[in-house]
């Protein structure tokens, strides 16, 4: 397995490199970097590698900026010594989120999930398989739990909805997973038949409108299962949401 280590400390990347070699001696280190700029012109210039371990903070950025700015396959193992990251890193291909001190039993336990994954989804279409969650209108969608990955048919989904940039979606019995897809590309691929998008957040099923009541000119929806905060459908929208809720 070729693997990028990117951490600008240097004590702590010879320590990673050292537990990765104790616990597979199979690993090879494809490449250590420890700059966004540095490894935005590595992965220009290489192949890419089976798997990343990514320090959050780097000298002259962000990690996240790397993803930002270029589209990568593999899959991410985000290291840090805060845990205020860990949403976020959700976002850009994280299949787990070690806190530094980082120790050969936490990183045991990563390369586990790595190899579970493996097994399942092979990496080097791992995510391949993410981007495809939605198969089509009738089909069925994947969604992340942690490292895992919960196939939801549609029957079963509630609604779904954006917070910190981040797409979830709720199930009928409650629970609550990350979709790697934009509400936008979620409606499109939904259909305008089963789900509605009710607002700039909100893409609810028929089914998980509990009732709905004017407000003002807009509509107040409630939906089941219950989320704390108010939705709305805007004044412009209350026409067409009518005839979708009537239909």
């Amino acid at each position: 397995m070729d693997v990028l280590i990117i951490e600008d400390e240097l004590p702590a990347r010879a320590k990673l490199i050292a537990m990765l070699k104790t616990l597979d001696p199979s690993i090879h280190v494809a490449a250590e970097l420890g700059s966004v700029k540095e490894t935005l012109e590595w992965l220009r210039q290489n192949k890419e590698p089976h798997l990343a371990f990514v320090d959050i903070q780097l000298s002259d950025d962000h990690s996240f900026e790397i993803f930002r700015q270029l589209q990568v396959k593999f899959p991410v193992i985000f290291t840090t010594a805060f845990d205020k990251y860990m949403m976020e890193s959700f976002e850009f291909n994280s299949i787990d989120y070690l806190l530094k001190p980082i120790t050969e039993d936490k990183l045991k336990r990563s390369l586990e999930k790595v190899k579970k994954l493996e097994q399942h989804f092979f990496l080097d279409n791992l995510q391949k398989i993410i981007q495809q969650q939605v198969t089509s209108s009738t089909g069925r969608v994947v969604a992340r739990k942690g490292t895992e990955f919960v196939a939801l048919n549609l029957e079963e989904i509630a609604y779904f909805f954006s917070e910190h940039k981040i797409v979830f979606v709720r199930d009928f019995t409650g629970r609550q997973m990350i979709v790697d897809k934009t509400l936008s590309e979620l409606a499109e691929q939904m259909g305008s038949k089963a789900f509605f998008r009710l607002n700039r957040k909100f893409l609810s099923s028929q089914k998980a409108i509990e009732r709905f009541k004017p407000d003002n000119g807009k509509i107040q929806v409630f939906l089941t299962p219950e989320i704390k905060e108010e939705v709305h459908v805007s004044k412009e929208t209350a026409p067409e949401f009518r005839k979708w809720i009537g239909e």
